[in-house]
């Protein structure tokens, strides 16, 4: 296991992770940091424990937006396929329809 170093709100703190996921624990960290700093900016010093509440509060809630238009997406590519897969159904007989009308012609042409 791993130990890394992160800084969130100018503190130190030491960190484990799973070997290899060191860089992917610093973004994360950098992201939590720019959250905590933005909510000091908006709030003031509350103390780390209500900053930390709060940022992960604020990530959280975009966490859930994001996840509700990702939701919103996949339904809607779904929708999107299901309508392509009926308008190929539709060329594929509309073709299959085509080529009888021509082949009858065909015949036909012939036969006269």
């Amino acid at each position: 296991m791993a130990q890394i170093q992160i800084e969130v709100n100018g503190r130190p703190y030491a960190v484990g992770c799973e070997d290899g996921q060191e860089q992917h624990l610093m973004e994360l960290a950098k992201l939590f940091d720019r959250q905590v700093r933005h909510v000091s900016a908006d709030m003031g010093q509350l103390g780390d424990t209500r900053l930390f509440l709060m940022g992960a509060l604020l990530l959280a809630d975009e966490l859930a937006d994001a996840r509700n238009r990702l939701n919103s997406l996949q339904a809607e590519l779904a929708r999107l396929q299901s309508d392509r897969a009926r308008m190929e159904t539709r060329a594929v007989a509309a073709l299959e329809n085509a080529a009888k009308r021509i082949e009858k012609l065909a015949v036909d042409d012939v036969a006269a």
